[in-house]
This record gives structure tokens, C-alpha cells and sequence, in this order.
């Protein structure tokens, strides 16, 4: 038995699917053969479609599954629909666009079953059994009907196999991120934002009899340290480890045992998500002992009512201060993640945010622009606040394109120019004696719509010349590593390896 997954990740960062990676697992247990195609530019796999139909037709899987996020729904479409022309193979696609949407991923009538939820014991079941009828998380078509199967509860982690890091040519996607590999020490999150799926997760297995104390599971910290030491052991270059949990610091007696343990196999450093409400003094103390470089926090807005009555994030200005002055006492370099253009979201608020940034001074930021997910709470308030334009959501593969909410002319305008020169209007706001770009922030701010296109070319030049000009003179953000992210110019890569 064969089962082959493709993972589309088209103008996107390098991922590492984990979903896959464990279903592989799993099923290479039941002496399955697994495959992958990891169909990301980056990484020399475009979406070549005559090149998956030579991959395809060179495995000759018994079953194809495709995950995918409503971003890249469009291109497994796609992907599905070709196979389906000239290889006869049951089709299951995964992820959390089908999960949200299973009906109307179903009525595109392109694949065969969809796995709903979390996918390892449900893929087990279905290769075992040869259909999805009667598979709990699994949906399909019946008699020009779709029925969804109910789902099973929440799996016990502790209890999976290895990821399986084979199937994903690890060593290559080590080498082309420079050293960085990801890891994931758990599943579900203890807060309930509007713009995220786990409040949806949550209520679709509530519905189903199961309690959401479940959603939140961890591994023990020696299944992580095992294999923390299994990648050492096995792949070349590793030079930062990137716990993608949702939030790494929820559990503190969690915490203190793995600071311990993980400090005593490796020097090799790692980055974290934190959230301010779950961040004090002795956490920073614990992730600096255990060799934290750089702690994230989602802050999303800078505006206390787009945070309170949008996104449901329930922090103060005040406390995200605290939270960053504590990371910087204790050595801890900082990231912060933002969007802009959130449901109802004034040109004014945009710029709350900017002047957040400016305050907190992290070492480095993200900038990106909010996108409605179906299923969402933000989707419908994004819906019934500005309304979308469905091309163009449909169009967007990324989260720093664009906007497919309907803003009034002053709030689009403003995107576009945070977007391009999100650095540029950070370094404006900064007090200090001698700031070279407040002159070039104000000629942008003051251009309307056909000067900005205009000399949008002029404004990147000169501000270009800037970043030369001050960079052996004062600290300031610059564009680095992504296109939606400043970093302060004195960072050196070498400081993490401090």
C-alpha cells in the first residue's frame, strides 16, 4: 500500500507540515509506504503540474491526500483536479480549509473524501478499511448528498509515533533556512481569538461530545528532548531550534523541568511563543536559562479596542510594555507579530499600532495584513463591518499582497503604504534627537493616490540612501530576511550563537 501527500505552500515561507509528518508516521507503522511532494518554490518544486504528473505516475500511490489552508485551496484544487485526469486514484484532502468547510469543499466534486480534525488515527482507519463510510473525521458524497461522519475525541500525543522527518527531505529544507528546523511540543491554545481557528476546533468537538480540556496536550519533556537529540543526531547544520506551539509558556512546571533537561543535552539555542499575559519575571528567567534567543509575542494591534472588541485579545498597552521590558532585562531578544487592515480598523488605530512598535521597541517585527478566514468569528464581523471582495480573497495566496476587506479610500491608501514602508513609518516615530526619515515619512504620508504611484520608485531609492546613511550611526529597522519583516540594524546573526 501506498499513500502519497502533497503539500501546496506556493509564495509562502518554507513550512514543515506536522500534520503529515505524524500521519506518515502512522502510517508507515501499518507498513504503509508514504511519500511526499512538497510543492514550494523555494525549495525547487513549483506548482509544475507535468512535474507531479511524473511523480505520480513514477509512485503510483494507492491513495493521494492533499493538505491544505484556504490560502492555497485554489492551487490543491488544481493539483487534485489534474491528477484526476489521467490517474485513477481516490483523492483525501486534509487541513484546516476542508474542516472549516467541508460541504463546500465537497461541491467543487474534484476530490473523494475529506479528513476533518486532526487526521492520524482517521488516514489509519481509511487505508485499513478501503472507504471512508463509517470513518469517523472523514466526509464524502453520497447519493448527491455529503455525509460528515461524527469525529473522534482529541488523540493523546504522548501516545504518536516519531514525526516522521524522512518523508520531508529534512536536510534540505535545514540547509536552504539557514540552519533553522522546527519543532511543536504540543496542540491547542488556551485563548479564543476572533482571527484564529482554534474557538471554531474547539466548538465543532464540543458538538460531538467531546470536552475541550482535551484540545490542550503537551509531550513530556523527555519525548522532546529525545528529539531534540534524534535531530542532532541525524541532520548536519542545525543552528536554532523553533518551538511552533501556540504559546510555549503556558505551563510554568512544564517550563522549569524543561529548562532543566533541555540545557543539559544541547547549547543550541531556540526561539518561542510567548503571550503577555503568561510572561513574567521568572519565565524570562527559565526560557534565558534553557538557552532562549528570541521570544515572539502576538500583539496584532495597537489599539486597545481593535484588540478588546475585534480580536478578543484581552491585553493592555501597559502590560505589553511590561512584558517587553522584562524579555530585555533578562537578555531576551524580542519579536512581534502585527496586522493591519482588521475589521473596522481606522487609519488612525493602523497607526496606533505603528506607534506601539515604536514604543516597545522589539528587536525585530512582522507586519501583515489581516486575512478573513471562512469559519472565523473575524470573517463575519470582516463581512458584516467593511464586506469582502471575494475575488480578490480568492486571488490572495499571502498575507502581504493585500486587502480583500472594503476600506474607504484614506484607510486602502494607507495599506499600501504600510505595506511597502512599514519600516520607514516605525523609524519616523522613534524619539530621538536626529531622525534622518521623518522629512521622507512625511512627504509619504502627505502623497495621495496619484502622487503615491507616482514616485512610490523615488521613495524607495531615497529611502534606500537612508538605511546607508545611518547604519553605522544609529539603531534603526530595516527590511531583513522577509519582505514583512524590520529588524533592527545592529542585530548580528552571531548574536544568537551568544
Amino acid at each position: 500500500m501506498r499513500v502519497l501527500f502533497i503539500y501546496p505552500n506556493l509564495n509562502a515561507q518554507i513550512g514543515f507540515n506536522y500534520g503529515i509528518s505524524y500521519m506518515s508516521s502512522v502510517l508507515k507503522e501499518r507498513g504503509v509506504e508514504t511519500f511526499l511532494l512538497n510543492v514550494n518554490e523555494r525549495l525547487g518544486y513549483s506548482l509544475d503540474l507535468s512535474a507531479i504528473k511524473k511523480d505520480v505516475l513514477r509512485i503510483r500511490p494507492d491513495y493521494v491526500g492533499i493538505s491544505t489552508t484556504t490560502n492555497q485551496y485554489k492551487y490543491a484544487l488544481k493539483i487534485a483536479s489534474d491528477i484526476k485526469s489521467y490517474y485513477d486514484v481516490p483523492i483525501i484532502m486534509g487541513g484546516i480549509h476542508p474542516t472549516m468547510d467541508p460541504e463546500g469543499s465537497l461541491k467543487e466534486g474534484v476530490v473523494d473524501a475529506l479528513c476533518i480534525g486532526e487526521g492520524e488515527e482517521a488516514m489509519a482507519e481509511l487505508v485499513d478499511r478501503g472507504s471512508p463510510q463509517g470513518v469517523r473525521n472523514m466526509a464524502y458524497r453520497k447519493d448527491d448528498g455529503v455525509v460528515i461522519e461524527p469525529l473522534r475525541p482529541f488523540c493523546d500525543i504522548t501516545r504518536l509515533p516519531f514525526k516522521d522527518y524522512d518523508i520531508f527531505d529534512l536536510q534540505r529544507m535545514i540547509d536552504a533556512k539557514d540552519g533553522w528546523v522546527g519543532l511543536l511540543t504540543s496542540r491547542g491554545c488556551p485563548f479564543r481569538c476572533t482571527y484564529c481557528l482554534n474557538h471554531r476546533i474547539v466548538s465543532l468537538y464540543k458538538s460531538y461530545g467531546h470536552l475541550p480540556k482535551t484540545y490542550i496536550r503537551r509531550h513530556t519533556v523527555d519525548q522532546v528532548v529525545s528529539e531534540v537529540l534524534y535531530l542532532l543526531e541525524n541532520f548536519k547544520g542545525i543552528r536554532m531550534f523553533i518551538f511552533d506551539d501556540d504559546v510555549f509558556t503556558f505551563d510554568k512546571a512544564w517550563l522549569r523541568e524543561f529548562s532543566e533537561k533541555y540545557r543539559e543535552v544541547t547549547k543550541v539555542g531556540f526561539v518561542c511563543n510567548a503571550h503577555v499575559r503568561m510572561f513574567d519575571e521568572e519565565v524570562a528567567s527559565l526560557l534565558k536559562e534553557a538557552g532562549c534567543k528570541i521570544v515572539k509575542f502576538g500583539l496584532e494591534s495597537g489599539s486597545e479596542r481593535v484588540r478588546r472588541e475585534i480580536l478578543r485579545r484581552y491585553m493592555s498597552n501597559r502590560r505589553i510594555q511590561e512584558a517587553f521590558s522584562i524579555a530585555k532585562r533578562h537578555g531576551l531578544h524580542t519579536s512581534a507579530f502585527f496586522m493591519i487592515g482588521l475589521p473596522s480598523e481606522t487609519r488612525q488605530e493602523m497607526m496606533d499600532t505603528i506607534r506601539l512598535i515604536s514604543k516597545i521597541e522589539p528587536g525585530r517585527f512582522r507586519i501583515s495584513i489581516f486575512f478573513p478566514y471562512k469559519g472565523t468569528r473575524a470573517f463575519d464581523l470582516a463581512k458584516t463591518l467593511n464586506g469582502i471582495d471575494e475575488e480578490r480573497m480568492e486571488a490572495l495566496d499571502n498575507f502581504f499582497d493585500g486587502t480583500c476587506l472594503l476600506f474607504g479610500r484614506e484607510e486602502s491608501l494607507l495599506i499600501e503604504k504600510l505595506k511597502t514602508f512599514f519600516c520607514l513609518y516605525v523609524n519616523a516615530q522613534r524619539d530621538l534627537p536626529h531622525n534622518p526619515y521623518r522629512t521622507l515619512f512625511e512627504e509619504v504620508e502627505s502623497a495621495d493616490e496619484a502622487k503615491w504611484e507616482e514616485r512610490k520608485e523615488e521613495f524607495l531609492a531615497r529611502l534606500k540612501g537612508i538605511d546607508e546613511e545611518v547604519r553605522h550611526k544609529e539603531e534603526f529597522y530595516t527590511v531583513r530576511y522577509e519582505r514583512f519583516m524590520g529588524v533592527k540594524n545592529g542585530w548580528k546573526d552571531d548574536d544568537l550563537s551568544s
